[in-house]
């Protein structure tokens, strides 16, 4: 594929560390024109000092705090106005939230980081993206969605079970997509647990990330760069995969009623 897809543009989000960071390296080497996406301005710009090393040039950076719907408009309009074509759009951007935390939006910190966030962006480029992959997680096992109240996971707040919750949500809107939107190739995946920023400020949580057999970032990132540039009639259009296998999520991750429900809330909620 890489004669294929060489050259082609790839907007990244949470690029300036982990699974993102490590996809763009890779993307860039293989001759993408990747652009990253970050929260943090000083990370960012390392990031992409990483990505000019590996790919031989320097590419475009945009500052955007997923907390904030509004960064993320005006995100959208920025890379609208840079960019006729987006090749690939990586729904990467997450977080694991420790303690519960409402948006200036209004919404529970991590659905609104992992899936709010990515949904309003990914409808405001609609007209602009050739596919897009969604980096979701096995973690949707402990997810428990309810469409009509996004913010249930604040009440007796877990912090697995809300990042469960919306790593469900980001399975059911890639499935979503896939439906809605027939010509724009749409695939999440499982990154394995992957020895990351997530979770930081927590000693327990960041000792457990240097001494447990976490898999490497590169190694996480590989099935984002292999859907990014595998041939689609290769895949499964909606699919959710794990080590490059199409692999069935749980019921609860697969259901359309609730898919479609998930949909229509979270439009409302985004104001579209």
């Amino acid at each position: 594929m890489d004669d294929v897809t060489r050259g082609r543009l790839v907007v990244v989000t949470g690029a300036s560390s982990g699974i993102g960071l490590a996809a763009a390296v890779e993307l860039a080497r293989r001759g993408d024109q990747v652009v990253l996406v970050g929260r943090d301005p000083a990370r960012l710009t390392a990031a992409g000092d990483r990505v000019r090393e590996a790919g031989g040039r320097r590419p475009e950076l945009f500052r955007a705090d997923f907390a904030v719907l509004d960064d993320v408009r005006g995100l959208a309009e920025r890379l609208r106005a840079a960019y006729d074509r987006i090749d690939v759009l990586a729904n990467n951007a997450g977080a694991i939230v420790l303690q519960p935390a409402t948006t200036v939006d209004g919404f529970e910190l991590s659905v609104q980081a992992n899936h709010l966030a990515p949904f309003l962006l990914s409808n405001l480029l609609r007209d602009r993206i050739g596919r897009m992959v969604v980096t979701a997680s096995g973690a949707h096992r402990s997810g428990v969605l309810d469409p009509d109240d996004l913010n249930a996971p604040l009440r007796r707040y877990r912090p697995m079970r809300a990042y469960g919750t919306s790593k469900q949500a980001n399975i059911l809107f890639t499935a979503e997509a896939a439906r809605r939107w027939p010509d724009v190739p749409a695939y999440c995946f499982h990154p394995g647990v992957v020895r990351t920023r997530f979770g930081g400020d927590s000693r327990i949580v960041a000792f457990g990330m240097r001494v447990l057999p976490f898999r490497s970032p590169e190694r996480g990132a590989d099935t984002l760069v292999w859907l990014a540039r595998e041939d689609p009639a290769r895949l499964v259009d909606g699919g959710y995969y794990v080590d490059r296998r199409p692999r069935r999520p749980l019921p609860k991750a697969v259901d359309r009623a609730l898919a479609a429900r998930l949909w229509e809330a979270s439009a409302r909620a985004v104001g579209l």
